[in-house]
């Protein structure tokens, strides 16, 4: 026991640990030693942010991913998962409905995916900055060229998420395919630093096979590679993966690390993670308590989150933008008395004008509470077995519409309201085939006109 605390004392000091003195830490955690990280860590955060918890809106763009990787839901060869890209009008509404949210950061991330080259890229992030001077934008779009991230970096980025998973070789290699290599991922991060970017590295607590020796040599790492931000969450298997039965990391071993990161980085930008909400409903503000205070809400439209889901129970995916901002700010403001957390932006804000936000988001109507007659009403007529529900399932990226090669499936006209970007709140529309013949058909095509 004398050790690890004396080895607390050491981290605290800003003192550099070797590898055997973290793999202690992490081997021989107790009740004790973990209140004193948190009580700590918690200091050190507000001895240099204050109140603060800084908000980024996160951008899903594409589920389309080339790589293979074993532990995530969205890999290649994954044939269950409905892929989406959306364009670039979807994305600058994102952008939009975000920054009318009070949003100053957006943080885009992506499977990597070929069909986003840099010439889409650079146009995409070249026009939010034209259109957002203020805004800062963060990319997540995974292991690139030395040239593709100097493009993004003239084009306006101004920060890179890329998670260096583990700082183990042969950890790595079980984890991924031999045709994905640590060296080019280490790489990678050494690039970003290089061009300017402000980086973010990180792993997955209890991740399969991973050991105390691969957890210490990645606080190793991050002690020399000292990245502007580190993401962690809890491992958490996907059912359509080789891990599906692997066990999940923990609630406790999360918090224990995070800890860990705001004394060894006090300065760091440090998130409370989605996958940490996703194991615990109060994951993420506990992790606030132990000295993260970063939390990225999910701008992505409701239509295609859940197609995003690296891994299974992932929370938010059924929430349109406005309620998914208004959770974690309404949980901060409703822990206030004894977290005394705030809730802010790109600027600084006092913990009453936080409040004020929380209620007025609270407050706001959603996407999916705005009334029927105030939404655009898109309809798809024509003759029987002439395709409309195809159409009807391919525009709203949903079964909606019953499809059959029997003529006049669709025996009334059939209403769904949704989310459609980048028009905003809409009903669609299908209706049974205006050549319906006989007197019931007559009645269906005079309910079709109506």
């Amino acid at each position: 026991m004398d050790k690890l605390f004396s080895i607390i004392d050491s981290l605290s000091a800003g003192e550099r640990l070797t590898e055997e003195q973290f793999e202690y830490l992490v081997s021989h955690r107790s009740d004790e030693g973990a209140r004193l990280l948190q009580e700590r860590a918690a200091a050190v955060r507000d001895e240099i942010y204050g109140r603060d918890i800084f908000v980024r809106g996160l951008i899903e763009f594409s589920n389309v991913c080339k790589n293979d990787c074993y532990y995530c839901g969205i890999r290649k060869s994954n044939p269950n998962l409905q892929r989406y890209r959306l364009s670039e009008a979807q994305i600058m509404y994102c952008v939009r409905s975000g920054y009318d949210l009070g949003f100053r950061t957006f943080v885009l991330q992506s499977g990597e995916d070929g069909h986003f080259t840099d010439e889409v890229l650079c146009g995409i992030i070249r026009q939010i900055k034209t259109e957002y001077p203020d805004c800062a934008v963060t990319l997540s779009l995974g292991e690139r060229s030395y040239e593709s991230y100097a493009a993004l970096k003239d084009a306006g980025a101004d920060r890179y998420l890329l998670r260096h998973e583990t700082a183990t070789k042969e950890h790595y290699e079980k984890l991924h395919p031999s045709d994905m290599s640590f060296e080019h991922r280490m790489q990678c991060l050494r690039d970003l630093r290089e061009l300017g970017y402000a980086v973010g590295a990180g792993f997955m607590v209890g991740a399969p096979y991973q050991t105390p020796g691969d957890l210490a040599r990645d606080f190793v790492f991050l002690q020399e590679f000292r990245p502007d931000m580190v993401g962690i969450g809890p491992f958490i298997p996907h059912h359509d993966t080789p891990f599906k039965d692997m066990p999940a990391g923990t609630l406790k071993d999360t918090l224990y690390y995070l800890s860990i990161l705001r004394l060894l980085l006090p300065d760091v930008l440090l998130p409370a993670t989605t996958a940490l909400g996703t194991i615990h409903p109060l994951g993420r503000e506990m992790g606030f308590d132990h000295g993260a205070n970063v939390i990225m809400p999910n701008l992505s439209p409701a239509t295609v989150r859940k197609q995003y889901q690296l891994y299974d129970g992932k929370i938010c995916v059924n929430d349109d933008a406005t309620k998914c901002n208004a959770m974690p700010a309404s949980t901060c403001g409703s822990r206030s008395s004894d977290t005394g957390r705030s809730w802010t932006g790109a600027t600084e804000r006092t913990y009453k004008e936080v409040t004020a936000v929380a209620d007025t988001l609270r407050n706001t109507n959603t996407l999916n509470d705005v009334p029927s007659g105030e939404r655009v009403h898109i309809g798809f007529f024509g003759i029987r077995n002439a395709g409309k529900s195809s159409v009807v399932n391919a525009v709203t990226n949903q079964e909606l519409a019953l499809v059959s090669e029997v003529r006049g499936t669709t025996t009334d006209p059939v209403l769904k309201a949704m989310e459609l970007l980048p028009i905003g709140p809409v009903v669609i529309i299908d209706t049974p085939g205006i050549d319906d013949e006989g007197e019931l058909g007559a009645m269906r095509v005079e309910r079709t006109r109506q």
